[in-house]
C-alpha cells in the first residue's frame, strides 16, 4: 500500500509518499492543482517502492481554502483520501519550533500511518458533503455576508459623519438629508466628504437590494418548495422563537444533510462541547471547544437568548432560570452556551423523530416574511 500526504500551498504542492512506518518519506513538488502532473507522481512512486501499478493508495490532505474538490478528483481516480481537520492535528508545544512544507507533510504522513493502522482518535476527519449538498449552503452564507457587508457601509457613513459631530439616519433620503446637514458653525458638509458618502450609500444599496432579492426568493422556497429539506424548516418555523434565518442556517448546515449519530457528535460539531483541563491538582474549565462549525454556534447562542424570551415556559427556560436565574452576568453566559447545547439536541430530536421540545410552544407555521432571529437583551 502507497501512503500519501498532501501540504497544500496556492503556488505549488508538496507530496509526501512512503509505503509505512520506519521507510524514508520521498518527498516531490509540484505546481498547485496540477491535475497531470499527480497521477504521474503516483506512479512514479509507486515504480521506486517496488508495488503493483494496481496497489492501493490512502491519502490525506488539511481542510481549508482548496475545500474539497481535490477530494473528489482523488476518488475519482481511486484513492482513498481523507479531508483532515487541521485544528485536531497535534502539534509540539515549544514556544519555537521548526515548521516547514516538508516537515508539515512528513508530520501528515506518520499520523496517516497511525490512523490507518486503527489508531482512529490521531485526529479528526471531516465529512465530506456532496456537491449538491455544498452548494445549498453557497445560499445562506452569501445572505449573512452580505448583511455584515450592509452594517459596514453603515458604521462607515456614521464614522465619516461622526468626525464632523453629526448624525443621519440612512434609509432612501439619505442623499438628500445629507444635503440639508449643518455642522457646528452654519456649515455644510465638505464637498469631498460628501461625495465620498454618496459613493458609500451607492454601494450600501446595491447591497441593500441584493439583500431583499435573496430574502424574497428564501420566502418563495419556504413557501412553495416540496424536497424534504424545506419541510425541515418549516416545521421548525412552526416552534415560537424560530425564524426564518435561523431556520434555513440549521436546515442548511446540519440537519438537511448530516447523519448524527448521537448528541456528543452534534454538540461537537457545533463547537459547543466543553473543554476541562484536568492535570495533577490543577483542574479547571476553559469553555467550550468552538472547533466545530462557527456559523451553528453563533446561531444556537442568538437562539438560545431567543428561547427563553419567547418559549419562558418550556422545561428548558425553566431550568436556567432555576440553576443560573440569580447569578451575575457572567454565570448567565455561562448558562446559556448549555442552553444552546441542549435545545441544539431537542431540535435534533423534533426534526428526527417528531418529539417537540419539552414545554415548548407550537402553532402553524410563521409566514416566512416575519421579522425573527432578533437577539434580546442579554442580561434579562
Amino acid at each position: 500500500m502507497l501512503y500519501l500526504a498532501f501540504e497544500l500551498g496556492w503556488n505549488s504542492w508538496k507530496l509526501a509518499f512512503t509505503i509505512g512506518a520506519g521507510q524514508k518519506p520521498r518527498l516531490r513538488s509540484l505546481p498547485a492543482r496540477s491535475l497531470v502532473a499527480l497521477p504521474l507522481e503516483i506512479k512514479t512512486a509507486k515504480e521506486r517502492f517496488g508495488l503493483a501499478p494496481d496497489a492501493p493508495v490512502v491519502s490525506c490532505y488539511e481542510a481549508g481554502r482548496d475545500g474539497f474538490w481535490l477530494h473528489r478528483f482523488l476518488a475519482h481516480e481511486g484513492v482513498r483520501n481523507l479531508v483532515v481537520d487541521s485544528a485536531s492535528i497535534e502539534v509540539n508545544r515549544r514556544q519555537r519550533r521548526a515548521k516547514s512544507d516538508r516537515l508539515d507533510a512528513i508530520k501528515l504522513l506518520s499520523m496517516l500511518i497511525r490512523w490507518h493502522n486503527g489508531e482512529e482518535r490521531v485526529w479528526a476527519v471531516v465529512h465530506v458533503p456532496t456537491v449538491d449538498d455544498e452548494d445549498r449552503r453557497q445560499f445562506h452564507r452569501d445572505l449573512i455576508r452580505l448583511k455584515a457587508e450592509r452594517t459596514g457601509h453603515d458604521n462607515r457613513i456614521k464614522g465619516l459623519l461622526a468626525g464632523l459631530g453629526l448624525a443621519v439616519t440612512i434609509d432612501a433620503g439619505f442623499v438628500e438629508r445629507l444635503e440639508r446637514l449643518r455642522q457646528w458653525d452654519g456649515s455644510g458638509v465638505p464637498s469631498g466628504l460628501r461625495q465620498c458618502l454618496t459613493r458609500e450609500f451607492e454601494r450600501r444599496q446595491l447591497v441593500a437590494r441584493q439583500i431583499r432579492d435573496l430574502e424574497a426568493e428564501r420566502r418563495a422556497r419556504i413557501k412553495d418548495a416540496a424536497d424534504p429539506e424545506m419541510d425541515q424548516v418549516r416545521r421548525l418555523l412552526r416552534l415560537r422563537g424560530i425564524g426564518p434565518d435561523t431556520a434555513w442556517l440549521l436546515v442548511r448546515e446540519v440537519f438537511g444533510w448530516r447523519r448524527i449519530k448521537n448528541r456528543r457528535e452534534l454538540a461537537s460539531l457545533a463547537g459547543l462541547t466543553p473543554s476541562p483541563y484536568d492535570s495533577g491538582e490543577t483542574r479547571r474549565e476553559q469553555g467550550i471547544s468552538k472547533a466545530g462549525n462557527r456559523r451553528v454556534r453563533w446561531a444556537m447562542i442568538e437562539l438560545a437568548w431567543l428561547w427563553l424570551q419567547y418559549q419562558p415556559e418550556s422545561e428548558l427556560s425553566r431550568w436556567f432560570r432555576e440553576r443560573f436565574g440569580r447569578g451575575n452576568s457572567r454565570v448567565r453566559k455561562t448558562g446559556i452556551v448549555a442552553v444552546a447545547r441542549k435545545l441544539l439536541v431537542a431540535l435534533w430530536k423534533y426534526l428526527e423523530t417528531g418529539e417537540v421540545p419539552a414545554g415548548a410552544e407550537v402553532g402553524a407555521a410563521k409566514a416566512t416574511g416575519a421579522k425573527e432571529d432578533v437577539p434580546v437583551k442579554r442580561a434579562s
